[in-house]
């Protein structure tokens, strides 16, 4: 009996990972710096601790928690330190408890040379771990399915020499990490690890290192020995030239962060913006992080205090506490990514919470012919939390709506109205509900069948009682419906419960076409519900033909130049309207054995940029891609997914994942 539990148990555990990896969408990932712009005694003095850079990295990373659960890691660097101190310090951990974890050791670490309640001496601080002016920190999601410590950022590059001490991090994901790749081994580098995080670290550290030298020559030339060459050094490397002789390489949306030993700090933004980072600065610190409240509630500062870094652009703090914004790379056409907004940064910043609500309020024409112009015999709800920003904006729709059906029933009386009139006519009203629960304890998956599609049915709870049976309809927002599986396997199902009339899904996205490369873990064609209605359609209709004429455009556009790629994906949907495929998904994803309607209700593209102007990023729905690397990749990918499916024999000779 007991082996029995515990077989039982184990299997709970994998049902919890896969269905957080069936529903939720990764994105790699959120970083922070601190820069100390003042001696640590001044920060004992004023806020009572020497650790207040270290207690705002660990704040600021918490506010991010959001972008990163699979790991999260730290690094600081001591300024001047003696020669045989150590200076640069660095912790990472595994899992959603990494950031305790992380800043539990750094604190013993630091309590095992300082007492708790001693008195401050600031001429032990050049003994104390973690007693630096620079502070990193980062937080992953893995969007290339690697684990292990060895894949958590930092990454730190060591050296003898101070100066030549690298330490990266970053939320980013390059698309020619081969080119690059082969770019070092010509040079005869042997890059210990094939990651892009890696060979990054190689070549900008192999360019610190030039810039390093370069330094070196000149204090020689001025006659300079010893630790004055090195203070020389330190003082004069400028890290513009390390950024703009390595990220010329890069394809990729990327913010990409570091430090070096000699106390240099920087955070360099993708040309195209795809990725987000900003920046705040005062007397006392300078500050960077992946999303704009994260500054502003850490700081208590005002939304105007907080800069955007903008795309091509580097925020570097020199080592004297110098600050300076310098192009690296000459901007390209705004990609910012509009799937930042929709879904993954936080809700609470202000035009992120305006252009959510404005996704909402768009969908009330298309949710209103949906449900036949019946307000009154709707309930309007939301799942998951990341909608309920879209599900207000829906509301505020209906309200505007349904008062000017009240302003015009009034006006069509013709005479002064009655109380009786004017109460049957105010009384009418957008009724809300909380109808669904996420039960925190079921967000698992087994991997056996029956027993996997028994728990996940469950995973959601409703709220019994909270419409009228076979009357009332039910309008569900989402912020996104992408692969269509906890839809068919949890949530419509858990609805139907309710019995009510209809069932209308809504996605404040518009659908969801084509894989991402930049950084958010949608890899493969295939596990879209858009995709895979599609491919049905095209075979219900007899035009399997377009799957293999387009496998064979793929193949032709893989042939040429990157520059010169389109792509070739996007002739699959051709044929079909967006009606056309969302009836095919409702079909699709239509539990056994449910009978009650169901629609599904998309974000237009026109309805996207209308509400998110400035994050014009829409390759997902579009399958116009920024940069040269994510078309070939996306031309690849139905590549892979056709020799899968049709040629499985021929695939197996070819790894087409690392195709040149």
């Amino acid at each position: 009996m007991i082996s029995i539990f515990f077989v039982y148990a184990y299997l709970l555990i994998q049902y919890k990972v896969l269905l957080l990896m069936e529903y939720s969408i990764h994105e790699d990932c959120g970083v922070a710096l601190v820069r100390l712009l003042k001696p640590l005694s001044y920060y004992q003095k004023k806020y009572g601790t020497w650790r207040y850079g270290l207690g705002k990295l660990y704040l600021m990373m918490e506010k991010q928690h959001n972008r990163g659960q699979e790991g999260a890691g730290i690094a600081s660097v001591k300024l001047n330190p003696q020669p045989g101190n150590e200076y640069m310090f660095r912790e990472r951990a595994e899992g959603p408890n990494a950031i305790t974890e992380i800043f539990g050791t750094a604190n013993c670490q630091i309590n095992q040379v300082v007492k708790e309640n001693s008195v401050f001496d600031e001429s032990c601080l050049q003994e104390i771990p973690f007693a630096g002016e620079l502070y990193m920190g980062h937080l992953r999601y893995s969007t290339t399915g690697k684990s292990g410590l060895k894949y958590v950022h930092p990454f730190l590059r060591r050296n003898n020499w101070r100066a030549k001490n690298l330490c990266l991090c970053g939320n980013y994901n390059m698309t020619n990490v081969e080119e690059v790749f082969e770019e070092l081994t010509r040079q005869g580098q042997c890059p210990r690890i094939y990651s892009d995080s890696y060979i990054m670290l190689e070549l900008m550290g192999h360019r610190l290192d030039r810039e390093v030298e370069r330094n070196f020559r000149e204090a020689k030339k001025l006659g300079l020995v010893d630790q004055d060459i090195t203070h020389y050094i330190d003082g004069h490397v400028k890290m513009e030239n390390v950024l703009k002789t390595t990220m010329k390489h890069f394809d990729g949306g990327y913010v990409v962060t570091g430090l070096t030993g000699s106390g240099e700090m920087f955070a360099m933004r993708d040309p195209h913006g795809i990725r987000p980072a900003f920046y705040y600065k005062n007397d006392e610190v300078v500050v960077l992080a992946s999303e704009r409240p994260v500054l502003q509630t850490t700081f208590d500062i005002e939304y105007d205090d907080v800069q955007e870094l903008k795309p091509g652009m580097a925020l570097i703090v020199r080592s004297s506490g110098e600050t300076v914004v310098e192009k690296i790379l000459a901007p390209l056409n705004n990609a910012a990514c509009s799937f930042e907004r929709i879904y993954f940064s936080r809700g609470s910043d202000q035009d992120i919470y305006r252009e959510r609500k404005k996704l909402g309020e768009q969908l009330m024409p298309a949710i209103l012919k949906s449900i036949n112009g019946d307000i009154r015999h709707s309930v309007f709800s939301f799942i998951p939390n990341t909608a309920e920003a879209a599900f207000y904006g829906l509301i505020d729709g209906f309200k505007k709506y349904v008062i000017n059906q009240k302003i015009e029933r009034i006006e069509q009386l013709g005479h002064t109205p009655t109380h009786d009139e004017l109460l049957q006519i105010l009384n009418e009203y957008v009724r809300c509900e909380k109808v669904a629960w996420k039960d925190i304890k079921l967000r698992t998956f087994i991997t056996e069948g029956n027993a996997r599609n028994a728990l996940a049915a469950h995973v959601y709870d409703i709220t019994y009682g909270s419409l009228v049976p076979n009357i009332d309809n039910l309008v569900i927002i989402d912020d996104s419906i992408v692969r269509g599986t906890t839809l068919k396997e949890s949530i419509l199902h858990i609805l139907d419960r309710l019995h009510p009339n209809k069932i209308v899904m809504v996605s404040s996205a518009p659908q969801i076409r084509y894989p991402d490369y930049y950084g958010i873990d949608m890899p493969r064609l295939e596990e879209f519900c858009v995709f895979r209605a599609t491919v049905a359609l095209l075979k219900e209709c007899g035009m399997e033909n377009v799957l293999e004429k387009v496998y064979n455009e793929c193949l032709a556009e893989l042939a040429k130049p990157r520059e010169e790629m389109q792509n070739a994906v996007r002739d699959i949907y051709a044929p079909f309207t967006v009606d056309e495929i969302n009836h095919k998904i409702v079909e699709m994803l239509r539990p056994e054995g449910m009978t009650t309607p169901i629609d599904i209700v998309y974000q237009s593209l026109d309805g996207l940029h209308q509400a998110i102007p400035n994050h014009p990023g829409d390759w997902y729905f579009s399958g116009h891609y920024p940069t040269p690397g994510g078309t070939r990749l996306c031309n690849q990918a139905y590549v892979n997914y056709y020799e899968k499916v049709y040629k499985p024999f021929a695939s197996q000779s070819i790894d087409h994942n690392n195709a040149k």
